[in-house]
């Protein structure tokens, strides 16, 4: 069995698009619209792990989004760090340093956490 990919709803498709392109660094690899009112777009990091970002006309997005978070791994938590600054996301959580990891907690344009971690 395989990870295909994690569904987000999304209120405003276009800044949702931005914060996972622009912050996390994924590409879109396809945008549809199977029926009047959906509008789909998948966003790979290359190593085929997808978000899949959803957008209904006629049922808004969850209000709460406790309990989910997305991780990516970095490169570089303190580059990272400066570019959501840069970039005006607060940082909800951390950073924190365990012996084998350094992360921090932001939220999506939708309140979903994601989780940017550095490999030490």
């Amino acid at each position: 069995m395989n990870f295909c990919w994690c569904t987000i709803a999304t209120q405003d498709m276009e800044r949702s698009i931005k914060f996972y392109t622009e912050t996390v660094g994924l590409a879109i690899t396809s945008c549809f619209s199977p029926r009047p009112g959906m509008e789909i777009v998948f966003l790979d990091d290359q190593k085929g792990n997808q978000i899949e970002l959803i957008k209904l006309a006629d049922r808004p997005a969850p209000l709460s989004r406790e309990g989910l978070t997305i991780g990516f791994e970095v490169t570089s938590l303190d580059d990272t760090l400066a570019l959501v600054a840069l970039k005006g996301i607060p940082v909800t959580e951390g950073p924190y340093i365990t012996p084998k990891v350094k992360y921090f907690f932001v939220k999506d344009p939708d309140g979903v956490g994601v989780q940017f971690v550095e490999k030490l």
